[in-house]
């Protein structure tokens, strides 16, 4: 896949944030002309070992809606840019870009574990990597950021809004039943309802939207695999 360089990585706390701020104002918040029929779709993770600087990133590209494999693709990079609350693009975004550097078939939308719009500065991880992708994305987060919502209820399916200042930011979707929530909200190239519909078709019996299960057990299966002494 094509990458957009759009800005440096190794950058200071005020850099990284004018950076955010500048990209938001680029992020388009719909979906009209711009997002096909959905037949390939991928997710998106990141892992390491706790205090440790070696990051491993997974992309798994499945056909939509089957969800077979068609193909993955990973690296591991050192990072440089410390953990910073709101700033986690810049320290999981260079492994990520190399792993999409290396996918073949490129798809028609891509669910991060992390979040869209539902973000402080309005700007979270697959908000920042849709931009530099130049593909429709979707936040799918374990955890809320930021916002407030209703507690949506307990069937598969339903869902809440997210506010904060009075701004729609994301969803609160039940993937299901009587299992937490996800938090969902618009990455780049997409509209709220499509990005809840897509997560909705792409969960196969799991909490997790299953491009993102795949890429985390990937990636996780890639980190153990490297451990010293394994």
């Amino acid at each position: 896949m094509k990458i957009q360089k759009r800005h440096e990585w190794n950058v200071s706390y005020e850099e990284a944030v004018q950076i955010q701020l500048n990209l938001k104002e680029q992020l388009v918040l719909h979906d009209e002309g711009y997002l096909r029929a959905v037949t390939m779709i991928a997710g998106a993770d990141i892992s390491y070992s706790r205090g440790d600087d070696l990051f491993f990133a997974a992309v798994v590209v499945l056909k939509f809606p089957s969800m077979e494999i068609i193909e993955t693709s990973s690296c591991s990079e050192r990072v440089t840019f410390p953990y910073i609350p709101g700033l986690l693009t810049f320290r999981e975004g260079p492994a990520l870009i190399q792993a999409f550097k290396h996918v073949k078939n490129s798809p028609d939308v891509v669910i991060f574990d992390g979040h869209g719009i539902a973000h402080p500065r309005g700007i979270g991880l697959a908000s920042h990597m849709g931009l530099l992708l130049d593909i429709p994305t979707i936040g799918c987060a374990k955890k809320r950021l930021t916002g407030i919502h209703d507690e949506p209820g307990i069937d598969a399916g339903n869902y809440s809004f997210l506010i904060r200042d009075d701004r729609t930011i994301g969803a609160v979707v039940r993937t299901k039943k009587n299992v937490k929530p996800v938090f969902v909200s618009q990455g780049h190239k997409i509209s709220l309802q499509t990005a809840i519909d897509i997560v909705l078709s792409a969960c196969a019996g799991y909490r997790l939207a299953e491009p993102v299960r795949r890429a985390h057990l990937e990636v996780n299966r890639i980190r153990l695999q490297n451990r010293p002494g394994s």
